[in-house]
């Protein structure tokens, strides 16, 4: 139904087409830089070892983003990935999310630099800072445009080259990173069947903001023709992000599942924030769920922040079979965390 006021055409949606919108996952996809740097490189520049770093974190390699290509560019790769599985054109996508705490610049927004890169021209773009969490925070958003019935296809692209914001002397952080981007292209259907949520918690704990910060830039103190804008590299304190990724995240988790009357065996994947496989590993235990059902590519991506999530969705996409009910569950600086049931 349309309204003309004026010479402008609105499009009027009912509440009862918004109740019966349906929407489906029609595509997924990742893409990884072609540089591959191990462990034994990374010691010879700062004081760790391939023993400690996999001791420690389950990482053994990860990619890092060189030679000019940046965030836009992963997240450009896996759209074209998107359009190419789903067979949906450029043209037709309404909106385009990108979740990145490694943006190409601070505006214009890395979306806009990847509709462009797409020739997605009826779309609009925008990002979404969320940290590791940014996926499922980027899902719920596109979510509720597509739920509204004004909008019909949308791409959720988490892109990161955490590499240019580490500090390689601090071995704390900068062994546990490496680049990638993840995503899905979203899609409304008639059919109810194909229907992806179930459910979702997103929360935010912002008294734990130095946690984890990337990326401050810091107000002038006097007026002078030497100021020029400077960022700080990644940093995080390592014990207290391990005590919330493995005792708070839990609690979100836990309390998902119970509200969907999910437990260990009714759920068929748990995909987290790829952080470390320690992490992992501890939460499979907390929550008595067989680390056979945790998709897991850190060993070898690295900590990719908000892709890491998207990046095993994809490489779950390619196990076949029945469809599966799969807990996401992101959790990062902010701090935020989020946790979504979907079916898939």
């Amino acid at each position: 139904m349309t309204e003309k006021i004026g010479k402008i055409e609105k499009t009027i949606v009912s509440e009862e087409q918004k109740m019966t919108v349906n929407i489906k996952i029609a595509a997924t996809g990742h893409y990884v830089p072609k540089r591959i740097v191990d462990n034994f490189e990374l010691s010879k520049i700062m004081d760790t070892s391939d023993e400690w770093i996999q001791t420690h974190t389950g990482i053994e390699t990860r990619h890092f983003a060189m030679n000019g290509e940046n965030t836009s560019d992963l997240c450009t790769q896996v759209g074209k990935q998107l359009l190419d599985k789903s067979g949906v054109q450029a043209d037709e996508i309404d909106l385009i999310l990108i979740s990145t705490i490694t943006p190409d610049s601070l505006t214009p927004a890395t979306a806009c630099i990847v509709q462009d890169k797409l020739g997605a021209k009826n779309a609009f773009a925008m990002d979404i800072s969320a940290a590791c969490a940014g996926f499922v925070f980027g899902l719920s958003t596109a979510e509720k445009f597509l739920r509204s019935g004004r909008y019909h296809k949308a791409l959720v692209i988490s892109g990161e080259t955490n590499s240019k914001m580490m500090d390689f002397e601090d071995r704390t952080s900068a062994v546990f990173f490496g680049d990638g981007a993840g995503g899905a292209l979203l899609e409304t259907t008639d059919d109810v069947s194909e229907e992806f949520f179930i459910d979702e918690k997103l929360q935010s704990l912002g008294s734990a903001n130095q946690t984890i910060h990337s990326g401050r830039i810091q107000p002038i103190q006097e007026i002078s023709a030497d100021n020029y804008p400077k960022t700080d590299a990644f940093y995080q304190d390592g014990r207290a992000v391990f005590t919330f990724a493995t005792e708070t995240v839990p609690t979100q988790m836990q309390q998902i599942l119970e509200k969907n009357q999910l437990g260990a065996d009714s759920i068929d994947a748990v995909i987290c924030h790829q952080a470390n496989l320690r992490i992992i590993e501890k939460i499979s235990q907390t929550l008595t769920i067989s680390l056979e059902k945790f998709p897991v590519n850190v060993i070898h991506y690295g900590n990719t922040s908000s892709a890491g999530i998207p990046m095993a969705l994809d490489q779950l996409s390619r196990v076949k079979g029945q469809p599966k009910k799969v807990l996401l569950t992101g959790f990062g600086a902010g701090l935020d965390y989020a946790s979504m049931l979907i079916n898939f």
